[in-house]
């Protein structure tokens, strides 16, 4: 009876333990799927007809904006407020860089929105850093230890009345 009550407290710790970011995760995960929440939710198609600007033309613009020949790790066209526009990512840290592809303007990414923000810390769990993958890892098994003693109490609960009954 003793290890039962222990089994049952553990259960319920890991339980809210495991809730808080599970919590996190659900809710950014709606902010997505709620309209206009997110930056970046909204998929539009690229008006080729408007883009004057090669790709090699938006690197050398970039790196001359930084000022330095720039690493850049991608270079994604997308349609951002009804322009297309080149963004360069890598070289700046954790910024990118917008390239107008129609006028070749350069400017920094502007800073993402309070729910963009919560949505990609919650979602990604960016806040953790290089401890991301360790803590998911983490969460994962207290959630897999907190099922495995659900399991527990049910199938003594359910047997131990059934034992009890014969």
């Amino acid at each position: 009876m003793q290890i039962r009550l222990f089994i049952y407290k553990v259960h319920i710790w890991l339980g809210l333990i495991v809730a808080i970011p599970m919590l996190a995760w659900a809710s950014s995960g709606l902010l997505y799927a709620w309209p206009n929440a997110v930056e970046g939710g909204k998929i539009e198609s690229i008006d080729a007809t408007r883009v004057r600007v090669l790709p090699s033309e938006a690197l050398a613009k970039a790196s001359e904006f930084a000022g330095r020949n720039l690493p850049t790790t991608a270079l994604t066209l997308l349609m951002r407020e009804g322009r297309p526009v080149y963004q360069a990512i890598g070289g700046m840290g954790a910024n990118s860089l917008l390239i107008d592809a129609e006028t070749g303007t350069v400017i920094k990414t502007p800073p993402p929105g309070i729910l963009t923000r919560y949505f990609r810390q919650a979602h990604f769990y960016f806040f953790a850093g290089s401890w991301q993958v360790p803590m998911l890892i983490g969460f994962a098994a207290l959630a897999s230890l907190s099922a495995m003693s659900g399991l527990y109490l049910n199938l003594k609960l359910r047997f131990g009345r059934l034992s009890r009954r014969s």
